[in-house]
């Protein structure tokens, strides 16, 4: 009985891992493409005056489109998103770089959650109102995961930049002399 416990929990530890490892790589590529694509999108007219109403009612966006058309703040939020994808997808060759990746999405998805508060019927009002919520509002709730994924693959990238350092012998950031000469 002892016996096939310890079996069972060894065969549970070791799909963890793989379940754990499979997780990962789902969540972050996942991630890119999704906030890759909805950046490809920010080149079309359509979706520039779709994210125009969040946008305009934002008290930290709203002011850029005193300072840029709907179209350019579109496209340079698109480039935004483009670029986070990309840094999302190089961990495994650019581990330091794709930090910024993941940080970038956190920025994104608090961004675009703040929309949740600024912009006008987010609540259906024919319901009653919050909580109850509009299309809009549902659209926007969505980004809570879509956050907590951003924070999973920042966690992930900070995890393997650790197993690297201890790896390597040296402290996280430790430059050695080789490098040092190898600079002047």
């Amino acid at each position: 009985m002892i016996t096939e416990k310890n079996t069972l929990a060894t065969a549970a530890l070791v799909a963890s891992s793989t379940v754990r490892s499979i997780g990962d790589n789902l969540a972050r590529y996942g991630l890119a493409l999704i906030i890759g694509w909805i950046g490809v999108l920010k080149f079309h007219a359509y979706e520039a005056h779709n994210i125009a109403p969040l946008v305009s009612n934002s008290p930290f966006m709203g002011w850029l489109y005193g300072l840029c058309s709907v179209e350019f703040f579109s496209c340079l939020l698109g480039v935004v998103e483009i670029v986070t994808a990309v840094l999302l997808m190089v961990k495994p060759w650019f581990p330091k770089t794709s930090l910024l990746g993941s940080a970038l999405a956190i920025v994104l998805f608090v961004s675009t959650l703040s929309f949740l508060v600024t912009t006008p019927g987010v609540g259906e009002s024919g319901a009653g109102g919050f909580p109850l919520l509009s299309m809009t509002g549902q659209f926007l709730l969505k980004d809570v995961v879509l956050l907590a994924v951003s924070v999973l693959t920042l966690a992930d990238t900070l995890e393997s930049l650790a197993a690297g350092e201890a790896s390597s012998g040296r402290p996280a950031g430790s430059i050695t002399v080789a490098a040092m000469e190898r600079r002047n």
